[in-house]
């Protein structure tokens, strides 16, 4: 049983200690619920696995406030330990902490000077498609009405804006099959294959500046196929990758980029998810980086910000998390960071 008077490091570590990769949040979900039904302030209300925790006190504004449960793949990394004012664990930055700083907050601040609703949700480390904010989105939108999203994702307690777009596609290369005896008879497509790794390896990423935040942007082949049998001269090789764009091309041009850089070899795309641009200049937006201080700097990542900025709703990343160790064997968060995240969000909700 969760206990949302634990101090953040202590409750991070609960939640760790609970295993929920993408997929498998039910158990996860089933105690952030049962907790926060005890807390009178909250109308508790849920979809699969995603909860929404809101108060109703006709502030006039609200601010969403969301982080996913799941966690990637464990990497002998559960249960939780520590070492000095590191906590180590899978999920541990990417992002339950963000989700401890979220349960004790919701919990214990009854009187907002906004409406807020605390968004749980599964389903965000895997393909689009399952995504549990995605479908709350179709289902019932009235959980994302807000003046502000504010995502718990990690960024080392400092605003990150906006984020970048990701697509996903298979480059396919073609041959001719024929008896590894008689190779020359063939065309083999695995050995062609290095022409579009060459054009992978030389390729230069643009940094493009919107706002005063740098988007890097990074093309990289993530699985490579190909193979008939041990005699055989394969005919089809397939490269995956991953373009990582900036906010200011959408899906279509992010497409036609990849296309143009492995032309003429056949590019399927198999996934693909906007970015959002930063929009720090909306007020809701301006009053949170202003609480928060500090420069606000690009999200080199795709975040469920990219969900709201579809719905015209400004929204930011703010966490205690390092997103230079999400996804790690050896992640970590540092403890400290727990608490200066929880104070900078309660001091925000409350003016």
């Amino acid at each position: 049983m969760i206990d949302l008077t634990l101090p953040g490091d202590h409750l991070t570590a609960s939640l760790v200690d609970v295993p929920s990769v993408s997929g498998s949040e039910g158990r996860l979900a089933d105690e952030v619920e049962r907790a926060l039904r005890t807390v009178p302030h909250l109308k508790v209300e849920r979809d699969g696995d995603a909860i929404a925790a809101r108060t109703d006190l006709d502030r006039g504004s609200r601010i969403v406030i969301a982080g996913h449960l799941d966690t990637v793949p464990i990497a002998d990394n559960v249960p939780s330990r520590r070492d000095g004012d590191r906590l180590i664990g899978c999920g541990t930055s990417d992002m339950k902490s963000g989700v401890a700083v979220m349960l004790r907050v919701a919990a214990s601040l009854a009187d907002p000077r906004h409406d807020v609703t605390w968004l749980f949700y599964d389903n965000e480390e895997v393909e689009a498609a399952r995504n549990g904010l995605g479908r709350v989105a179709r289902n019932d939108t009235d959980w994302l009405k807000c003046d502000l999203a504010i995502l718990m994702e990690p960024t080392a307690n400092r605003v990150e804006a906006g984020c970048q777009g990701t697509l996903r596609a298979i480059v396919v290369v073609p041959g001719r099959r024929a008896h590894s005896a008689r190779s020359w008879l063939g065309d083999n497509a695995i050995h062609k294959a290095s022409d579009v790794l060459a054009r992978l390896a030389s390729y230069e990423p643009r940094r493009v500046d919107i706002d005063g935040c740098e988007y890097r942007e990074g093309l990289n082949a993530v699985r490579i196929e190909g193979g008939v049998s041990g005699n055989v001269v394969p005919d089809r090789c397939t490269i995956t990758v991953n373009y990582r764009f900036a906010p200011d091309r959408d899906e279509a041009a992010a497409l036609a980029h990849v296309q143009e850089v492995f032309a003429p070899y056949e590019v399927v795309p198999t996934d693909s998810s906007a970015g959002a641009l930063p929009r720090l200049s909306e007020p809701a937006a301006a009053d949170f980086v202003a609480a928060v201080g500090g420069e606000p700097v690009a999200k080199l990542g795709w975040t469920d910000v990219a969900r709201f900025a579809a719905l015209g709703i400004p929204a930011v990343n703010f966490g205690p998390g390092d997103p230079n160790l999400a996804h790690t064997r050896e992640e970590y968060v540092e403890i400290p960071r727990i608490a200066e995240c929880e104070r900078v969000l309660r001091s925000y909700l409350t003016g």
